[in-house]
């Protein structure tokens, strides 16, 4: 049976992508024929700014605590468009509204079935747009300048904590044009490096750390992510060595990506040279991730996603090597997967020193 054509749209990045509304209290209704963005008054005058034209924009500040008039007016949509099967987005959509919108929606006497759409919107988001393709580009020039001032900082100033600069990150986001944060800064100094999502606290840097960097930034709601591991100091030769080796896996990969292959096997080509030199058990992460109004979308680059990554779409490229109490290696860039290869949104040196 095809998917429903009636959706009840409840994840805040897939409104945006649909409506253009970046409230945090809202839910979309897609019909056939139109579509319906309700907020409550916090956020009329912002949606009445910003959304799409073709959208009726619905005031719920009143009816939504008041059963009997918010089943009337539901139903009157539901009547109009003759709505008796209504997707639903199970992967974000609480208990609680559930149970409410099940109470209301009926065409009838007739209860509307619900079923799972979840991944409806995610598979249109895959492909960017022109203008998405801009944002996320620009995500990542302020992403950049953020990066290089805060490394001049680490390699220029001593006895500075992973937390002061991961707050400096978010400082100079600001400063460069980004909205917010793509996701709270990973800063890891020396063996806290080996923990891949290390949480960044009191730790101090110190001579011939390894320093590792994931961070991004957000530019009109679009993401940016990146991931450096570089050196306050020398090195020692294993270090050196693992970092080669993640690079060489990296390449390996971003090598072989196109549009046509499938997640499983660009995770594939990465994960085969980190796994030939013996270090298989370090590295417990996928290769990588799909990136736009989401730090993480689809498509995965994993051993259990199968399906094709498309052209236009915008993907990280991400190995680590991690040496439990001693050090971890990760390097990440944004690709914008082509029909004949891809594009390196990263324009970051890769030089560890």
């Amino acid at each position: 049976m095809p998917k429903p054509s009636n959706l009840l749209i409840t994840t805040p990045s897939n409104i945006k992508y649909l409506s253009n509304f970046s409230g945090s209290n809202g839910f979309m209704l897609i019909t056939k024929s139109k579509k319906y963005l309700f907020t409550d008054s916090r956020y009329i005058q912002r949606a009445q700014n910003t959304i799409y034209k073709n959208i009726e924009l619905i005031d719920i500040t009143k009816i939504w605590s008041n059963p009997v008039e918010l089943k009337q007016n539901w139903q009157k949509i539901l009547k109009k468009h003759q709505i008796t099967r209504l997707g639903v987005e199970e992967n974000n959509l609480t208990i609680a509204r559930f149970k409410k919108f099940k109470k209301i929606s009926k065409l009838a006497g007739k209860a509307i079935k619900f079923e799972d759409i979840s991944e409806t919107i995610a598979k249109q988001r895959e492909i960017k747009s022109p203008e998405e393709i801009k944002l996320i580009t620009k995500s990542q020039r302020i992403n950049e300048k953020v990066f290089l001032e805060i490394k001049k900082i680490i390699l220029t100033k001593s006895r500075i904590t992973e937390i002061e600069i991961a707050w400096q990150i978010k400082e100079l986001g600001q400063k460069y044009g980004a909205n917010d944060i793509s996701f709270e800064p990973i800063v890891a100094f020396g063996k806290n490096s080996s923990s891949p999502h290390h949480m960044p606290g009191t730790t101090k840097l110190q001579k011939n750390d390894i320093i590792l960097v994931d961070m991004g930034m957000k530019y009109q709601d679009y993401c940016s992510d990146m991931t450096r591991t570089f050196f306050k100091g020398k090195p020692n030769p294993k270090q050196l060595e693992i970092y080669n080796l993640v690079l060489q896996a990296q390449t390996a990969g971003i090598n072989k990506i196109k549009a046509g292959i499938t997640g499983a096997k660009a995770d594939h080509h990465i994960r085969e040279v980190i796994d030939r030199a013996g270090h298989a058990a370090n590295y417990s992460h996928a290769g990588g991730h799909g990136i736009g109004l989401d730090i993480h979308e689809s498509p995965s680059l994993s051993k259990n996603y199968h399906e094709k990554i498309l052209a236009n779409t915008i993907i990280t490229v991400e190995p680590g090597i991690y040496i439990p109490g001693k050090f971890g290696v990760r390097i990440e860039d944004m690709l914008l997967v082509t029909g004949t290869g891809n594009k390196n949104l990263t324009k970051i040196t890769k030089q560890p020193l």
